[in-house]
């Protein structure tokens, strides 16, 4: 086949790739976040507090999804290892395990549901960005992440909409169910559709003589990873971006509906559609700023995401303050906008930070730090504040949780900022 042929053939594939990669992720992000929105209908069915509130949807599916996470990932950066074969497989099982959520009659079944959802979800994004990297040049890697954390916004908003409008319609278990089994169908067509090529490259380089890295155990690709001081600030930002994110998501759509009185299919119509256009945006744009700029300066890869955390603090302060819900949902989309800015860079640059053979595994210990910290923490600790204030401030505890949880942007803002010296030196030096 003529060289250009070959380059257009394997320019489909990829975006083919990418196209399979982002629906799957879309699926991945609609039945983890659609407990955001049943949470409350769940609450008042099984008579729930606020900190259970918090442990179902945070916890329980962040500790199993992380600590499965890496050792999952220490297999997907196998030779051997079908990567696309092991999406799939995740796919099958955390859609099977949402679906069994609507079957939970107590607390302890509903949590062990969740669980099976993390298990599953531990096997997709690890494998899909080693993918994405082996597959995309480094000048484009960026938007490529961006392109595929749009699922993140997207399944968000899906999850929201539909699960809000399902719950208001059928209740909180059959939206379980009837978005849950769609996933399982999905699984048999992504076995086909995404082809591990990067495997057959190996070993074309190992067939004409050229020095192939042996393996290595789990605890020496976690020393050399976890050695660079570059990397642990990006996970440090990466994790305090994930914790505000997850626990700002869970306790907004609950806001709306204590505080404001919607119903959970408004809520989800409302802050779900255009909360996921903006997110979908953001990560758009994070992407696209982070590959124009980086190209000129490598430290301008995370300007976006530290100048956008900071400016989002005073207009999310703003958007719980008000008392009209349409000028708060109106005031909160440009913090959204700017607090997805940084998904793009931060999957890019973890990638472009590490050797070839350790990117599965780097961006595994990514998703623990952002997982763990992120969605296991997020929900649960401001589900805590929000009970330790309520005798206080009744169901507006939920908004003055919300206020400290904006101020703490400034965190994030702050090690991205303390980053972009470090990016130049260090990104894409093993590539």
């Amino acid at each position: 086949m003529p060289a250009s042929a070959a380059n257009t053939t394997d320019s489909r594939a990829t975006r083919a790739m990418l196209w399979t990669l982002l629906i799957v992720y879309v699926f991945n992000f609609l039945d983890r976040q659609i407990v955001n929105i049943l949470a409350e209908p769940i609450r008042k069915d099984l008579n729930l507090s606020d900190t259970q509130i918090g442990l179902m949807t945070g916890l329980a599916f962040a500790l199993f999804y992380t600590v499965l996470g890496l050792p999952i990932a220490r297999y997907a950066d196998k030779p051997s290892t079908d990567r696309g074969r092991l999406i799939a497989i995740a796919l099958a099982i955390w859609s099977a395990m949402t679906a069994l959520c609507g079957l939970a009659q107590n607390f302890t079944q509903l949590l062990l549901a969740r669980i099976g959802v993390g298990v599953g979800e531990a096997g997709c994004t690890p494998a899909a960005h080693s993918l994405i990297a082996d597959r995309v040049p480094a000048e484009r890697r960026a938007s490529a992440m961006a392109f595929y954390a749009l699922g993140i916004p997207l399944g968000s908003l899906l999850g929201m909409v539909i699960g809000g409008y399902l719950a208001d319609v059928l209740g909180w278990r059959k939206a379980f169910m009837l978005v849950g089994a769609p996933g399982v169908v999905l699984a048999l067509f992504v076995v086909w559709l995404v082809k591990d090529k990067g495997r057959a490259a190996a070993a074309a380089v190992a067939a004409i003589g050229k020095p192939v890295h042996p393996p290595e155990s789990m605890g020496t690709t976690l020393k050399s990873l976890l050695g660079s001081r570059t990397f642990l600030i990006l996970l440090a930002a990466a994790s305090a971006c994930s914790f505000l994110s997850y626990g700002k998501t869970t306790w907004t759509t609950i806001f709306f509906q204590r505080t404001h009185g919607l119903t959970p299919g408004e809520v989800g119509f409302w802050f779900g559609l255009w909360g996921g256009l903006a997110g979908m945006l953001g990560t758009f744009l994070g992407g696209w700023l982070a590959d124009k700029y980086g190209k000129i300066d490598r430290r301008h890869v995370v300007t976006a995401p530290a100048i956008g955390m900071a400016l989002a603090v005073p207009l999310a302060i703003s958007a719980y303050f008000v008392t009209d819900w349409r000028f708060a949902l109106v005031l909160l989309m440009i913090p959204s906008v700017l607090n997805s800015l940084y998904y793009g860079p931060v999957f890019s640059s973890t990638q472009g930070l590490v050797a070839l053979r350790h990117r599965a595994m780097a961006s595994a210990v990514l998703l623990f730090c952002q997982n763990l910290i992120g969605l296991g923490l997020g929900p649960l600790f401001f589900g805590m504040l929000s009970d330790f204030l309520k005798p206080v401030a009744g169901d507006e505890s939920v908004r003055y949780v919300l206020y400290g949880a904006a101020c703490l942007g400034f965190i994030p803002a702050i090690l991205f900022w303390m980053l972009r010296p470090r990016l130049h030196a260090e990104l894409d030096r093993h590539t």
